[in-house]
């Protein structure tokens, strides 16, 4: 069988968690530093108002959320951070942990089933911290 490579591995991941979540509309694999490391569906070059969430920005802003979230809850004596939920008018991004370097995002559509999707997303983020490990 031919070797599969970490970043195919990293979209075969987002991909498999697209076709098994009903709302999923876009995932991002972001490091601590902000850096985007996979994005689905993938981001284009030429048009990157088709799909903004693979943009190095909101990688970038998707990693200051995890790190304000974690510090305030750490202040806060209130223990590791589990996931990150921002409700808003047209959907919902959760953002949970994906080892100790990384993060997964998830922009999901407003009318999602919340609970199928959080789990998926925290089955999902488990497999990235195992392929990045």
């Amino acid at each position: 069988m031919a070797q599969e490579y970490r970043d195919q591995k990293l979209e075969g991941t987002l991909k498999q968690l697209h076709v098994a979540v009903e709302g999923v509309r876009s995932s991002v694999v972001v490091n601590i530093d902000g850096l985007l490391v996979s994005a689905f569906p993938p981001g284009d070059e030429e048009n990157p108002h088709e799909n903004p969430t693979s943009s190095p920005q909101v990688a970038a802003m998707s990693a200051t959320l995890i790190g304000l979230a974690d510090r305030t809850l750490k202040r806060l004596a209130q223990g590791e951070l589990e996931r990150l939920l921002i409700e808003a008018e047209e959907g919902t991004m959760v953002v949970y942990p994906a080892g100790a370097r990384a993060s997964l995002a998830v922009l999901v559509q407003k009318d999602a089933h919340l609970a199928h999707v959080l789990f998926a997303v925290r089955k999902a983020a488990g497999d990235v911290a195992e392929i990045l490990a």
